[in-house]
This record gives C-alpha cells, structure tokens and sequence, in this order.
C-alpha cells in the first residue's frame, strides 16, 4: 500500500489541510478542514479519492471550523483531537462568524482521541500522540511505514505553536514536541499547520525553540 498526500492550504490563515489517502484503493481522508470546502471537495474528485473520514489535531477555527459541515454532507466520521479541545470546538460556530469564516455547524467528534490511540482509514494505520501546549488536546498523526506526520501547530519549519491562547503552555508544547515527537525518528517528515514541510532531524539541529543544542 502506498500514502499519497495533498496539502491544500485553505481559510484566509492559509492552513495546510491535508488530503491523505491510499494509493492502492483510492480511499482517504482529510485532515483539519477549517474551510474552503469546494476547493478540498474538488481536490479529491480531481485526484479521484474517496474521503471516508476527516482527522482532527485541534479545536481552533482554521483546523476545524468546516469539520461538521463536510462530515454531515459526505456521511463520515470526525476523529480528534483530544477532549481537552472540548471548548474550542464548543465556540467554533461563534469564532468562525466573528473572523469571517462563514457560517458553519455546530458539531462534536465521534470519536476523542488521546496518546497511543490508533486511526484507520482506507487500509492506512495512523499512531496518535497526544502534544498539549498550543491547546490542551492537540493531537498529532503518524504514519510510520511512511514516515510522515501530520503534526498541526506544535511544529513549524524553524518555530513552534503559539501558546498565548486560552489554556496555551509554553513549557508544555516544548515537552510535548521533545518526549513525544523527537522519538518517532529524525527522518520524519512532517506537515505543519502553516508553511513548508521540514523534518524532525532539521528542527532538531536548527529550531531555536527546540535544537537540542539548547538542553544539553
């Protein structure tokens, strides 16, 4: 089997939603779509895949604003983040109106997840790890035949996640990123939230939130 991956950048944030999927059946899945719901529509029906679940890293309103829209509209489930997130999805209807995102449901998860969980969609096993700090239940998606994670805003090519929003720990996104995202290996290669792809090997010799350099 074979991991494919499209990033579609989308909301006016410029939010890299990804569309995942396996090579071999040409089923999928759709990760943070927080918006622009005809463009990642269009993507799947040009790369002829079939979205049968969407994944959550987190509760803010350019990950996750549309979940609920497209979920009901295409009859999937939405997996993530973790429950922590709870209260950032609650208002995500309000949020998105107040940043002119459209009007968009009201919706839960079907399912929470939380650390060592495992998501599966179309053949494809995705680990979870749990990564709290930029919000209390973000959550990261890896594939390790692949390589590949889709880590949402804990990690950035030469930075890290905000943490001065609503229950943000700064201490808290360091350790996540440094106990559970460095062990998975050095030539992960990651998709952030925001901006170019890099590795975990790069971030970890040249980030200056987290080189190790700065904890030896």
């Amino acid at each position: 089997m074979a991991l494919k991956a499209a990033i579609l950048p989308v909301t006016p944030f410029q939010q890299n939603c990804t569309l995942l999927w396996n090579d071999d059946n040409m089923r999928g899945a759709v990760s943070d779509p927080g918006g622009d719901l005809d463009r990642i529509k269009q993507a799947a029906a040009e790369l002829g895949v079939t979205i049968e679940k969407i994944l959550l890293t987190h509760g803010h309103l350019d990950h996750a604003s549309a979940a609920g829209d497209l979920a009901k509209e295409l009859g999937i489930p939405i997996e993530g983040p973790h429950e922590d997130d709870l209260f950032l999805i609650e208002a995500l209807p309000d949020q998105a109106a107040k940043y002119g995102f459209g009007a968009f449901g009201a919706f839960r998860p079907d399912r929470w997840l939380k650390d060592g969980d495992k998501v599966e969609f179309a053949g494809l096993t995705f680990d979870v790890r749990h990564c709290p700090g930029h919000t209390p239940g973000h959550v990261v998606f890896f594939h390790e035949a692949s390589r590949l994670a889709i880590v949402g805003d804990v990690l950035f090519q030469g930075s890290v996640g905000r943490t001065d929003f609503p229950r943000g720990d700064h201490n808290a996104l360091v350790s996540s990123i440094r106990e559970r995202l460095w062990p998975l290996g050095d030539d992960v290669t990651f998709v952030p939230g925001h901006g170019p792809l890099s590795t975990f090997g790069v971030e970890r010799r040249t980030n200056p939130f987290v080189a190790d350099e700065n904890f030896a």
